[in-house]
């Protein structure tokens, strides 16, 4: 922070201030979310309107002015004084491109929540082949790490130290998380990426109204983009490790006045870093619009299909030095590991979508959607007992025997379907939204047994068979309210009620659980606005129900609901040279559920409820443009991450029982202390960027005994990324990208697991890991026709 100040401070004065404002040509209303071009430099208007560059070249400019739903605005613009002051007033189209949906989600600039807004391209720069926690890997908070450790598969996200099963995540407004694990796994959608064109991550509770409770951040992911004409792309990437990415996209423009189809097909293949953690994924995305001048109609369709070698085992501790790729799964089987040893999943979401203006106060949006999941993972166990699986003992020549090896499935097979509607009131100082949806998950869990090394079995049988359903349904308002001229109000109140019925559960057939939850969420803030400076102070309360694991607890031990206090108070300072801003933040937790290593009346080790824990932190950003030719941000999180106390359970083999440790003012499992990141980005020459990149994440804990046996080391590892763009050259457009990750050969883990046991009285804990991989590579050739 010390040296993007420094940068600022010596930047060459000899430049000039371009401000303005942009605004609706009939109605006077500024446009909020314009973007604005001027030369190679580029921004957004904030909710006012306004926009501005600081340390612009005196001389001739393009400056192009651009927003949905209105006409481009051009104009030659000459910069001669210290300061340059413009005015545009923007025509609106004849067409309705209002993303309705979307804005009824996501924060506004001056709502009160930390949040980062990535456009279009800005995805597309890192959109080499890794799935979507790689594209956001430079923001505030953000810790990644992936199971093959080259960000293709399975991968996962941290933010402000909470996983995925605490992160709210939606699609063009629509819920996204698993219904049931409420995590997110965007390996079941391979390169969604290039079907988006906007992202938004608000830290924090947030303004989350569909879907899972928002307990650490919320991702709203749009990809309803409006392309006036036809065009089409091809982009290929190839990397280490055998790293493909082929993609080809395809749009039609507009057709006859009113109709639009967008297409995407897409394919990765990885060999991955990690041994045999293959992936074969492939998937495509359709949309089709039909736009009026007050109406609009989209639909949606877009599946993935993934193969991955399992890679989700981690490395063991002794292996980390001398063999940190090896991979336990399938080695189960005798002489070389079972070579199917995969997950197979299939994911297709159908969405249609329907906005209307009734006037320029009132307008409606409502979506109905329904996602299809089916899949399974196929393992080899040896050694297993007949009667585990409801089987018969076998007798081979007289011998009763009682353990085979096999091959088996574990199958999902799911519905989730339901609508979201929002109806939506602006005029002058107000806005108001009233909206809500339900949805319900129909969902399948099954095993099926596909081979036997001693005896039979019918294709029909299933080990297994436990259906569960869970509905959800909420209800919202959302009112923003402009008290002075800098001063606006917020206020969300959101009632949700949550129903889950499980039939059975693997190791307790008989369990039957059907618990419903009814949640009041309020969130209220305030937000000053004056000359470049923004304040903000909120508070938001929050509930999260369990999710299926926590309820395999048993009859004795079922979970209560978490709730979360979460406190926000920032400040930040924009113009057009620089913006630089802090976030504070408490989150208290009451009834978070963690582990503690303690079973349960069923044998298993599930999550339990500890009474009090926080988050308190601060989140830094900078942004300096030093020159046209250099600009530099970065982002520092600081917290502290802690519970109360709470009791570790410990396997005692000698005694067959469990050991209880008590633990006083622990830090939360993988919580660090420290995140960073930091970008360079050079443009030596017009449409050619080279940017530095470095993260940095402290050291955290992969359980809530904060032992020193039981960590993840820091790690510090810097990445370079350039981009070439020719125009008219063959192509109306040629990008070239190149990037290489870890330049310096870190070795580092950003994820694993503990456990520990007595056995002869002494305290063993044994870990896994999960490295990344070593310096390695990605290439990218996008043609656009």
């Amino acid at each position: 922070m010390l040296a993007l100040v420094t940068l600022i401070a010596f930047a060459q004065p000899n430049k000039s201030l371009v401000q303005g404002t942009v605004t609706e040509s009939n109605s006077k209303a500024p446009i909020a979310g314009a973007t604005i071009s001027l030369g190679n430099r580029k921004t957004v208007t904030d909710d006012w309107g306004k926009f501005s560059f600081g340390k612009i070249d005196k001389g001739v400019y393009e400056l192009i002015v651009s927003s949905l739903g209105f006409k481009e605005f051009k104009q030659t613009l000459s910069v001669k004084e210290a300061e340059t002051k413009v005015a545009v007033q923007l025509t609106a189209t004849a067409l309705f491109l209002q993303p309705l949906e979307v804005k009824a989600v996501r924060a506004s600039d001056r709502a009160p929540f930390a949040k980062t807004n990535i456009a279009k391209e800005e995805i597309a720069k890192t959109n080499l082949g890794q799935d979507i926690p790689f594209i956001l890997n430079q923001t505030p908070s953000v810790v990644i790490n992936s199971d093959a450790g080259n960000g293709v598969g399975y991968t996962a996200m941290r933010i402000r130290g909470t996983d995925a099963t605490r992160i709210n995540v939606t699609m063009n407004g629509i819920p996204y998380n698993d219904a049931e694990s409420l995590g997110t796994y965007f390996v079941d959608l391979p390169d969604f990426a290039s079907s988006v064109n906007s992202i938004q991550i608000q830290r924090g509770v947030g303004t989350s109204s569909n879907g899972a409770g928002a307990f650490g951040a919320t991702i709203n992911m749009s990809t309803n983009e409006y392309n006036e004409k036809a065009y089409g792309e091809s982009n290929n990437s190839f990397g280490s490790f055998n790293t493909w990415k082929n993609t080809l996209k395809a749009g039609t423009g507009l057709l006859n006045g009113h109709f639009t189809v967008d297409a995407r097909v897409s394919r990765i293949n990885s060999d991955g870093y990690i041994d045999r953690a293959k992936s074969d994924l492939k998937s495509y995305y359709f949309s089709t619009a039909y736009i009026s001048k007050q109406s609009s109609l989209r639909l949606n369709i877009f599946s993935g299909k993934e193969k991955t070698y399992q890679a989700w085992y981690g490395v063991p501790e002794d292996q980390l030095l001398t063999n940190r790729t090896i991979n336990p799964a399938g080695t189960e089987k005798p002489g070389a590991p079972y070579d199917n040893q995969t997950d197979n999943y299939t994911q297709t979401h159908y969405q249609l979508l329907f906005n209307h203006s009734f006037n320029n106060r009132w307008s409606f949006t409502t979506a109905a959607f329904l996602s299809r999941g089916k899949g399974y993972y196929e393992e080899y166990k040896a050694d297993q007992t007949f009667s585990n699986y409801g089987l018969p003992d076998v007798t081979v020549g007289g011998v009763t025997v009682t353990n085979t090896d096999l091959v088996r499935q574990r199958w999902l097979d799911n519905y989730f379907y339901g609508q979201i509607a929002s109806l939506q009131y602006k005029h002058e100082k107000d806005e108001l939204t009233i909206g809500g949806g339900w949805s319900k998950y129909d969902g399948k869990h099954f095993g099926d047994i596909v081979w036997m090394k001693t005896g039979t079995v019918s294709k029909e049988y299933r080990y297994y068979d436990y259906p569960a359903t869970k509905t959800d349904a909420n209800f919202y308002a959302k009112w923003q309210h402009q008290l002075s001229a800098h001063w606006s109000s917020f206020a969300d109140l959101q009632y949700r009620h949550v129903n889950h019925d499980m039939k059975g559960f693997e190791g307790n057939p008989a369990l039957n659980v059907n618990r419903s939850f009814d949640f009041f969420n309020p969130k209220a803030g305030i937000t000053y606005n004056n000359n470049g400076w923004q304040a903000f102070f909120s508070y938001a309360l929050a509930h999260k129900e369990p999710n299926r694991d926590d309820f395999q607890a048993g009859v004795k031990s079922q979970p209560k609901p978490e709730t979360l206090h979460d406190i926000e108070l920032g400040v930040e300072k924009k113009n057009g040279s620089y913006h630089f801003g802090a976030n504070i933040y408490y989150m208290y937790y009451y009834n978070q559920l963690v582990l503690t290593g303690q079973i349960n009346d069923v044998g298993s080790y599930t999550r339990t409820n500890v009474p009090h824990s926080y988050r308190l932190g601060i989140e830094l950003q900078a942004v300096a443009v030093v020159d046209k030719w250099i600009n530099v941000s970065g982002n520092l999180s600081l917290s502290k991450n802690k519970i109360s106390s709470y009791t570790e359970y410990i396997d005692n083999y000698d005694t067959g029982d469990q050991n209880a440790v008590a633990h006083k003012n622990t830090d939360i499992s993988f919580s660090p202390a420290v995140v960073a990141g930091a970008a360079v980005n050079l443009l030596p020459v017009p449409n050619f960027e080279i940017s530095l990149l470095s993260k940095y994440v402290g050291k955290e804990y992969m359980d809530n005994s904060q032992g020193d046996n039981r960590k993840l080391n820091a790690f510090f590892v810097q990445d370079i990324r350039a981009g070439l763009t020719l125009k008219k050259i063959l192509f109306s457009e040629i990008h070239i990208i190149g990037q290489v990750n870890n330049v310096f050969n870190r070795k580092y883990e950003p994820n694993g697991y503990t456990y520990s046991y007595i056995y002869n009285n002494t305290l063993s804990t044994g870990n896994g890991f999960y490295p990344m991989a070593g310096t390695n590579y990605m290439l990218g050739v996008n043609l656009r026709l």
